[in-house]
Protein backbone atom coordinates (compact mmCIF):
# COMPACT_ATOMS: atom_id res chain seq x y z
CA UNK A 1 0.00 0.00 0.00
CA UNK A 2 1.06 3.28 -0.62
CA UNK A 3 1.84 5.50 1.62
CA UNK A 4 0.44 9.51 1.66
CA UNK A 5 1.70 12.25 3.57
CA UNK A 6 -1.23 13.90 5.78
CA UNK A 7 -0.87 17.38 7.59
CA UNK A 8 -3.86 17.54 10.68
CA UNK A 9 -4.33 21.04 11.53
CA UNK A 10 -6.50 20.84 14.59
CA UNK A 11 -7.38 25.07 14.28
CA UNK A 12 -8.57 23.68 10.54
CA UNK A 13 -10.82 20.50 12.41
CA UNK A 14 -11.98 23.64 15.60
CA UNK A 15 -13.04 25.89 12.35
CA UNK A 16 -14.66 22.93 10.40
CA UNK A 17 -16.69 22.31 14.04
CA UNK A 18 -17.49 25.43 14.19
CA UNK A 19 -19.50 25.65 10.55
CA UNK A 20 -20.96 22.22 11.21
CA UNK A 21 -22.26 22.99 14.36
CA UNK A 22 -23.52 26.60 14.01
CA UNK A 23 -25.25 24.59 10.81
CA UNK A 24 -27.18 22.39 12.95
CA UNK A 25 -28.35 24.78 15.38
CA UNK A 26 -25.59 25.14 18.47
CA UNK A 27 -23.31 27.90 19.37
CA UNK A 28 -19.95 26.33 20.56
CA UNK A 29 -17.62 28.32 22.83
CA UNK A 30 -13.77 28.53 21.53
CA UNK A 31 -12.69 26.29 24.14
CA UNK A 32 -15.07 24.17 23.11
CA UNK A 33 -14.08 24.36 19.88
CA UNK A 34 -10.17 23.53 20.91
CA UNK A 35 -11.56 20.29 22.88
CA UNK A 36 -13.34 19.11 20.26
CA UNK A 37 -10.09 19.16 17.84
CA UNK A 38 -7.53 17.80 20.06
CA UNK A 39 -10.33 14.70 20.66
CA UNK A 40 -10.61 14.54 16.92
CA UNK A 41 -6.98 14.29 17.00
CA UNK A 42 -6.39 12.16 19.44
CA UNK A 43 -8.66 9.46 17.87
CA UNK A 44 -7.05 9.69 14.64
CA UNK A 45 -3.65 8.86 16.61
CA UNK A 46 -5.23 6.06 18.21
CA UNK A 47 -6.43 4.63 15.61
CA UNK A 48 -3.45 4.54 14.21
CA UNK A 49 -4.75 6.58 11.03
CA UNK A 50 -1.97 8.78 11.41
CA UNK A 51 1.56 9.34 13.09
CA UNK A 52 2.26 12.35 14.94
CA UNK A 53 5.00 14.14 14.20
CA UNK A 54 6.54 16.87 16.09
CA UNK A 55 7.91 19.78 14.33
CA UNK A 56 10.88 21.03 15.95
CA UNK A 57 12.07 24.16 13.29
CA UNK A 58 15.06 24.72 12.10
CA UNK A 59 17.82 24.93 14.52
CA UNK A 60 20.47 27.06 12.37
CA UNK A 61 22.02 28.46 15.88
Amino acid sequence: MKEIEVVIDTEEIAEFFYHELIHRGFVPTQTELEELADITFDYLLEKCIIDEELDIGDNDE
